[in-house]
């Protein structure tokens, strides 16, 4: 346990873990968010078992459960017939594989899980920073209300705009990928027969939809994935229609369209990315989660990726406390390399789920079924690899 002061900018789902993290462990952590309140906004979010096994040591383990639903397999299936290339087991089957269960939820669930976490961190809200001098003894933010904040260490968590990045390396706008995304969640009273307990990954011709149960089955989160040269603001909160998203896909099979067609708010974003960074540390600051590694979300693991920093930054924190080029050297050292390539696969994925021609559809899921009968679990959308990684296995070695 140390006195380290740790100010943290940005309090979504990383800032808000590495917080619980670092109160923990007993530092002294002060948490900045620019918003009134906590209250995460967005839809559903894929908790795999590498980010389980974070939100477990925390506590967490029965919250989870209780907002959680428990997919029974991860699917591919053709737009239009809905044909199955591949199906990777879940539900129990994580526990055995990886030692930790594969959830559902609803991200503002997780978000309120996370801050119940919280313990003694002093959160402040209505504090947007707008500047960093990180040349000082101790790095100082200013703050767009006048106040500013001196800490031993400050962290930026603040998202793929980052501010604490900008001042750190420069000003680089992230890159529009050529997609948008629907966002849309369906409540339901009974689960409906046309939505399968699964996380359901339906390929198209430069598309492909992700559908899953969120509210322990009482309702199922949408994401729809489109190929456009329009721009679209980057945003959680742009409003769509149900007739523009039905538009768009078109043809694709009746339980989409059935699912679709129950939709009553939709919201869409266009999806941004960065390369990956050499590293992420100046001085007494460092970065995390999308502020470090923006990615598509064609893996999942945007959210899991911080989760999974949090627990590594808050190690070394609290191990060297009065060598933080050491403990900001282990940090990039164990994280680099394992979010670089999640960022640069899940680039692969969205060219593979969105293959035009018939011919490469037929290619593509003959080497799934192939891999599909050869083990199950290294096929698919090929994730074992980053499901059996363990954060909380990571120690402090000099």
């Amino acid at each position: 346990m140390s006195n380290l002061k740790v100010a943290i900018v940005g309090g979504g789902i990383g800032g808000v873990t590495l917080a619980a993290c670092l109160n923990k462990r007993g530092l002294d952590v002060h948490l900045f968010e620019q918003s009134s309140k906590f209250g995460e906004v967005g839809a559903g979010i894929q908790m795999t078992p590498n980010a389980v096994k974070v939100i477990k040591w925390l506590g967490g383990a029965e919250k989870l459960k209780e907002i959680g639903f428990l997919p029974q397999a991860l699917t591919g299936r053709s737009w239009d017939k809905g044909d199955v290339s591949f199906s990777i087991p879940l539900a129990e089957e994580c526990v055995r594989r990886y030692g930790a269960e594969f959830y559902h939820v609803h991200r503002a669930d997780l978000h309120e899980l996370l801050v119940s976490c919280l313990g003694s961190t002093q959160v402040y809200f209505n504090k947007r920073c707008v500047r960093l001098e990180n040349e000082l003894t101790q790095p100082k933010l200013y703050f767009e209300d006048g106040s500013e904040f001196e800490a031993d260490v400050v962290v930026g968590a603040d998202g793929v705009r980052s501010v604490i990045r900008h001042f750190l390396f420069g000003e680089e706008a992230p890159t529009f990928t050529g997609n948008m995304c629907y966002r849309a969640v369906v409540p339901y009273d009974e689960m409906p027969e046309f939505v399968t307990p699964e996380a359901a990954f339906w390929f198209g011709p430069k598309s492909h939809i992700v559908t899953y149960y969120v509210k322990g089955g009482k309702a199922v989160n949408i994401v729809a994935v489109n190929e456009t040269e329009e721009w679209v603001m980057e945003s959680w909160n742009t409003a769509s229609s149900k007739e523009e998203l039905l538009s768009d896909y078109k043809g694709w099979h009746p339980n989409v369209q059935k699912l679709f067609d129950s939709v009553e708010e939709v919201y869409k974003w266009g999806l941004f990315d960065r390369d990956p960074m050499q590293k992420w540390s100046k001085g007494k600051v460092t970065l995390l989660g999308d502020a470090a590694h923006p990615m598509l979300p064609f893996l999942s693991q945007g959210a899991a990726m911080a989760i999974e920093d949090s627990y590594v930054l808050a190690t070394v924190l609290d191990a060297l406390p009065h060598d933080l080029t050491l403990a900001f050297e282990l940090y990039e050292k164990e994280r680099l390399p394992r979010t670089s390539r999640v960022q640069l696969e899940a680039r692969e994925r969205g060219k593979t789920y969105h293959l035009s021609s018939k011919e490469e559809q037929e290619k593509r899921d003959a080497e799934y079924k192939k891999q599909q009968a050869e083990d199950p679990h290294k096929g698919g959308i090929k994730t074992d690899w980053v499901y059996a990684y363990d954060a909380t296995a990571f120690n402090v070695v000099t």
